[in-house]
């Protein structure tokens, strides 16, 4: 299989899962609207494996919440994936929370700290 391939199967499953998430998904820990988001999808080049990486915001108890109620689902979205994606094979799905959007948040955070007292140190 071609890098490319793989590349393109993924953002298909991307597009997929978010619809999946966003319209099929029953469990009330994760049919939160605006909750979860679908930041990136990785299928190895044989296209048996699939990692999602999902986005949660909330408190930490409610991200472990949602994505243990994720990865409960996992067979579900891997049979609707199979449902609307033509492949021979469907990958098998492993959910992972993406920590990439609190953490760039964070330094963000912390960049406006040093910019808000950098004129109050100043040099020595």
């Amino acid at each position: 299989m071609t890098e490319q391939r793989a590349q393109r199967v993924a953002e298909e499953i991307k597009r997929e899962v978010s619809e999946i998430l966003r319209k099929e998904i029953k469990d009330p820990r994760v049919a939160v609207m605006g909750v979860i988001s679908v930041t990136d999808v990785n299928v190895t080049r044989d296209i048996r494996h699939a990692k999602i990486y999902v986005s949660i915001l909330g408190t930490d108890e409610e991200k472990t919440q949602t994505l243990q109620a994720l990865k409960k689902a996992a067979g579900f979205i891997r049979t609707e994936i199979g449902k609307r994606i033509r492949l021979r094979h469907i990958p098998e799905l492993t959910i992972h929370l993406d920590q990439s959007l609190a953490y760039g948040a964070h330094i963000n955070q912390l960049l406006h700290e040093i910019n808000r007292n950098g004129g109050e140190g100043g040099s020595e």
